[in-house]
Formats: structure tokens, sequence, C-alpha cells
């Protein structure tokens, strides 16, 4: 620009020492525990599935492969997004894990509609289920699903990832006790209609849990200010600093899942020092969680072409 403008840039947590939001140290260890366990016991499904004739069994080993995929992506996400900073790509590849963050929901609701409409064939063509056969192999599931979840656990407020994955496997756990549910019951009144019955309950009751990772993923995808910021308090923020008159030009949005970027033009007609700028990136990080601020101080002596809200 041509205006009177002095612009600053600082990584917050690297200049002042923060640590980031990253996963926990046993990131890559949670994740290959997880997907070992999931995979063996979605071979262990669709075999007694189909032995058994369960639809139940078979359509849980769809959504558990669906999710030894999804681990598989986050977990080469999370190790793509640690690359440095190149000519091409000067942030990094950290969006890469709101990619694989969104792959994921996508591929779950594929296989949700698959499910959802072989129960719908099944309920009009009810077929001999095993019901102890389904009920135990269902109650490992609760086990396996439930320490992968525990391996997510930690991390689960600080990164969409690790979110999704402990919800996804926490969903597991719930959707293979509704099996062993089924499996028992069916033991004793041969209910046949009641195992795909069971598949369209849990099918939906995953659709209700994953529907915000998916809105939470397209944001993050299209740059839409983290759920976890409150962009009117970081604006009424900076519009209280000493000596700033006017805020505009305002932008936060994901660089990954696990990290908040921040723009914004203040108007300083005094100017702020070097010293100044340190705090306020010290305080975005503290309070917003922003880890890369771009500051730009102007004097106001030439209007800014970008002073209104309409414009980018």
């Amino acid at each position: 620009m041509t205006h009177d403008h002095a612009a600053h840039d600082d990584h917050a947590g690297h200049a002042h020492g923060h640590h980031h939001s990253h996963a926990p140290a046993n990131f890559g260890t949670a994740f290959l525990v997880g997907i070992v366990l999931n995979t063996g016991f979605v071979i262990a499904e669709v075999v007694y599935g189909t032995l058994a004739k369960s639809l139940a069994l078979v359509a849980d080993a769809g959504h558990n492969a669906g999710d030894v995929l999804g681990l598989i992506l986050a977990w080469g996400a999370y190790i793509v997004a640690k690359r440095r900073p190149s000519q091409k790509h000067t942030y990094g590849l950290r969006r890469s894990s709101i990619l694989a963050s969104l792959t994921n929901v996508v591929l779950l609701l594929i296989a949700l509609g698959a499910i959802m409409w072989e129960a719908v064939q099944r309920l009009q063509h009810p077929a001999l289920v095993a019901g102890g056969t389904v009920s135990w192999v269902a109650a490992a599931g609760i086990a396996v699903n439930g320490i992968t979840a525990y391996l997510f656990a930690s991390g689960r407020k600080g990164d969409l990832n690790l979110r999704g994955a402990f919800q996804h496997m926490l969903a597991d756990a719930v959707v293979s006790a509704g099996v062993v549910v089924a499996g028992i019951v069916i033991v004793f009144t041969h209910w046949l209609w009641l195992d795909p019955l069971v598949s369209l309950v849990l099918a939906a009751v995953i659709l209700y849990g994953t529907w915000g990772l998916l809105c939470e993923s397209l944001d993050l995808a299209l740059d839409a200010v983290p759920e976890s910021v409150d962009l009117n308090a970081v604006k009424t923020f900076l519009s209280a600093q000493p000596g700033v008159s006017g805020v505009h030009d305002l932008h936060v949005w994901g660089m990954s899942t696990t990290e908040t970027a921040l723009t914004v033009h203040l108007v300083v007609p005094a100017g702020l020092p070097d010293e100044g700028l340190q705090h306020l990136r010290h305080e975005l990080h503290e309070q917003f969680g922003v880890e890369h601020a771009t500051v730009q101080v102007e004097q106001g002596r030439v209007p800014c072409d970008l002073l209104s809200d309409e414009v980018v």
C-alpha cells in the first residue's frame, strides 16, 4: 500500500515461549494402537457378522472400517502438518489436518447412508440372526472402542482431529452396547426385525453426533472464525488498547485444527512501540488462543482502502 502504515508480524507462541495447543506426546502411539485394535476388530466383525447373518455387526464393521481410515488420514495429516514452511507453502502444511477432518466426516456419512439403505432392505425381508454370536462379538467391541477413546480423551479439547477420533470411538462403544442388547433380545424373542431396526437407530445416533464435526470442519475449511474465538470480544479488546482509535480489516481463522491466526489493522495516531505490540500479541495468545498474529499499525493520516468491513 501507499499509505503510511507500519506492518508488524510475529508468531506469538514462538516469540514469547508459549506452547501451541498440539496433541500430547503419545499422539502417534495413540493412533497406532487405535488403528491396530480397530483393524483387528473390523475383521472379526465381518467374519462373525457374516456367519451370524447379522446386519448390525456387518454395519458396525463398515463404520469401524471408516474410522480406521479416518485415523490413518488424521495421523498422516498430523505428521505432514509438522513440516516446516517452504517457498511454495509459506504456512507449511498445517491445513492438511483440516482437510483430513473434513474427509473423515464425509467418508463416515457415506458409510452411514449405505448402512441405513441396507437396514431398510432387511426390514422388508428379515433374515435369521445368531443373537448369541452377535452379542459376544459386539461386547468385544465395547472394550476395543472404549480403550481407543480413552487414548484420545486427554487431547480432545485442543484438536478437532482428536475430538473427532474420541467421539467416533465413544460412539462405537455405544453402538456395540446397543448391538449386545439386540443380540440378547433376539436370542429370547426371535424378533428378526430387531437387528436392522437397531442398525437404523444407531446410524441415526452416529449421524447426530457427527453433524457438529461436519459443520466445524466445513467452517475451518472455509476460513471461518473458530468456535473457540469470540470475534466481538477480540475487537472489543483491541479497541480498548491504549492509543488505539480504530480497528478494521480484522480476520481470524484456523491455520489448522489446533492453531488460530489473526490479522488486523489498528489506527494508532501516536504510533505503537514494539513493547506495546509484544504485549498485544501476548494477550491475544493468552486470552483468545491466537498462535499467529499479524498487526498492521496505521496513524490514520491517509484513509485505508480496507476500512470497510465489506472489503477484503
